[in-house]
C-alpha cells in the first residue's frame, strides 16, 4: 500500500509531525510518497511573496531528491489527488499539517470529502502553532476576543516538544510519477531571482543568532529599526522552514528574562491572530467588527501610489515603504506605522494595504497578522481602539531619533541633520541649499496634515458606529 505525506507550508524534515507519523506507521510492504501540490491559481504576479515561497519549495525539493523524491504535482489539488489516485490506486493513506484559517482550511475540508468518498485514510495534525485555533476557550467555551486573558491561560498551558523525525530513504518511493509536472515545476522555478537564506539549515542558523546574540535584549532593541535586531524567524515559520516548537524550545534553554518573556509573547499574539482568523473567516474582506463596516473610505489612488513608492513626505514612513520595495521585508514597528498612515492619515481602505503587503512581503501571512491590516484599521478585535492613531513624526522621533534608518533607505535626505530629519519640511530655503535636499523637487512636502486627518478619521469612525447603530435598529423593528 502507498501511503503520502503532503507538504504545502512545513517544508522541513525534522519537527514535522504528519512526517513523523507517515514514518511511525509504515509497515514493511508500504511504500510513502512524499508529495507538494503547485497551484497556479495562487500565483501573486510580480511577487516577493511568490518569489520567496517558491524558492523555499525549490530548496526543499534540492535536499529531498538527495535524499530520495520530492514529487511535484501541478494544478487544482481535487484534480490532482484523482490523477494520483488513478496512478497509484493502491494508495490507502495520507498525512498532512492542517490548516484551519483562509483558502488552506477551505482546500483541507474538500480534501477530507475527496479521501473519505475515496476511502483513504487521512491523519491530520495541528503543526504550525504551540497551541491551536479551538484549543484555548474562555469560561463559556467561547473564543477570546480579548488578547490578555487569552495570554493568560496561553502562557499557562504546557506546550509539546518538538518531534525527532528518522528519515526512512529506502521507504520513499523515489521513481518520478508526474514528469510534465515537475517540467513546469522547473520553469517555474528557473524563473526566481536567486534566493539566499533560505531552507531548514538557514533557519535554524537565524534562530541561533536570535537566541545567542538578540534575544536577551530584545526588550529594548525590538522597536528600533535601524538596529535590526528582531528575530527574522517570521518568514521560515511562514513557510515551516523552521518548527515553531523548536522554536519554543530554544528560548527555553535560555536564561529567564523579560527580554525572553517579551518575545514569548510575541508568539503568543501569533497564536492569538490564528485563532481569530479561524472563528472569523472572511477577516482579509471585511471588518470583523461589524459597526466599522460603513467607514467612507476616500480611497484617492494618487495618495496611494504615493504611499507604495515611499514619497508621502513623512520619512519614517517613506523609508519603511522604501524597505520593503527594496528587501521585501519590513520591520515591525514600522509595519503598523506605515499601516496606520494608510488607513488613519490617507484614509485608504485597509483592503488595499493588505493587498500591497501580501505582494511585497516575504513573511506575510494573515493567520498570524503578518501585516496587521484590521489592527492598523481597528476594525479587527477590540484589543485595539480606534481612536489610537500613530502620529507618524513622534513614532519617528521615538524609534529612530538620530534619523539612521531614514538616511539608510532616503539618502537623498542624508545631510539633514537629526533636529529636522524627522520633519524636512521645516527647512528653510537657506537650509534646504546648504544640505542638499529642495523640498517638492529632491523630496516630497507632507501629502497630509496629520493633525487635521487624525480628526476627520475619528470622524469617519464615529460616522460608522452610529450608522451601524441605525442599522441594527431597523433590522430588530424589521
Amino acid at each position: 500500500m502507498q501511503a503520502v505525506v503532503w507538504f504545502r507550508r512545513d517544508l522541513r524534515i525534522q519537527d514535522n509531525k504528519a512526517l513523523y507519523h507517515a514514518f511511525q506507521d509504515l509497515s514493511e510492504e508500504d511504500e510513502l510518497v512524499l508529495l507538494f501540490q503547485v497551484n497556479p491559481e495562487q500565483f501573486l504576479e510580480d511577487s516577493s511573496n511568490h518569489e520567496a515561497f517558491f524558492a523555499s519549495v525549490a530548496h526543499f525539493k534540492k535536499t529531498i531528491d538527495k535524499k530520495a523524491h520530492l514529487h511535484i504535482q501541478y494544478g487544482e489539488p481535487l484534480d490532482l489527488f484523482k490523477r494520483l489516485k488513478e496512478t497509484m490506486p493502491e494508495w490507502g493513506r495520507i498525512y498532512f499539517n492542517e490548516d484551519t484559517s483562509g483558502y488552506g482550511a477551505e482546500r483541507d475540508e474538500q480534501a477530507k470529502k475527496f479521501f473519505k468518498e475515496n476511502d483513504i485514510d487521512y491523519y491530520r495534525f495541528q503543526d504550525h502553532y504551540l497551541h491551536g485555533a479551538k484549543e484555548i476557550k474562555n469560561q463559556q467555551g467561547n473564543a477570546y476576543k480579548v488578547f490578555t486573558p487569552y495570554y493568560n491561560q496561553w502562557k499557562e498551558r504546557a506546550k509539546e516538544t518538538p518531534v525527532n523525525v528518522r528519515f526512512k530513504a529506502d521507504a520513499v518511493y523515489s521513481k518520478m510519477l508526474f514528469q510534465e509536472d515537475e517540467k513546469k515545476f522547473e520553469k517555474l522555478i528557473g524563473k526566481l531571482k536567486k534566493q539566499t537564506k533560505v531552507g531548514e539549515e538557514a533557519a535554524k542558523r537565524q534562530l541561533k543568532k536570535f537566541v545567542t546574540d538578540f534575544v536577551s535584549n530584545y526588550e529594548n532593541a525590538r522597536d528600533i529599526p535601524s538596529l535590526d535586531q528582531t528575530s527574522h524567524l517570521s518568514r521560515y515559520l511562514r513557510t515551516g522552514e523552521l518548527g515553531i516548537r523548536t522554536v519554543w524550545q530554544a528560548l527555553q534553554e535560555e536564561k529567564p528574562s523579560q527580554s525572553r518573556k517579551t518575545f514569548e509573547k510575541e508568539l503568543c499574539w501569533r497564536e492569538f491572530y490564528n485563532m481569530i482568523y479561524t472563528n472569523s473567516p472572511r477577516q482579509k474582506k471585511e471588518p470583523i467588527q461589524e459597526q466599522f463596516r460603513f467607514i467612507k473610505w476616500k480611497n484617492n489612488k494618487e495618495l496611494f501610489e504615493k504611499w507604495q513608492t515611499g514619497k508621502t513626505g513623512f520619512p519614517i514612513v517613506d523609508a519603511a515603504m522604501r524597505q520593503l520595495n527594496e528587501t521585501g521585508w519590513m520591520h515591525n514597528r514600522l509595519r503598523m506605522i506605515t499601516a496606520s498612515f494608510l488607513t488613519k492619515d490617507l484614509l485608504i481602505d485597509w483592503r488595499w494595504g493588505e493587498k500591497y503587503f501580501q505582494q511585497k512581503l516575504i513573511d506575510y501571512d494573515p493567520a498570524s497578522n503578518i501585516g496587521g491590516w484590521q489592527w492598523a484599521a481597528s476594525t479587527g478585535t477590540d484589543a485595539v481602539p480606534y481612536f489610537r492613531i500613530f502620529n507618524p513624526t513622534t513614532q519617528s522621533q521615538k524609534f529612530d531619533s538620530k534619523g539612521a534608518f531614514i538616511r539608510e533607505f532616503i539618502p537623498e535626505l542624508k545631510n539633514v541633520p537629526d533636529k529636522l530629519i524627522h520633519q524636512p519640511e521645516k527647512m528653510t530655503k537657506e537650509e534646504q541649499e546648504q544640505y542638499g535636499v529642495i523640498l517638492d523637487k529632491d523630496y516630497p512636502s507632507p501629502l497630509v496634515n496629520h493633525k487635521e486627518r487624525r480628526k476627520k478619521a475619528l470622524s469617519l469612525y464615529e460616522s460608522s458606529k452610529e450608522y451601524a447603530r441605525e442599522v441594527e435598529q431597523y433590522e430588530e423593528r424589521d
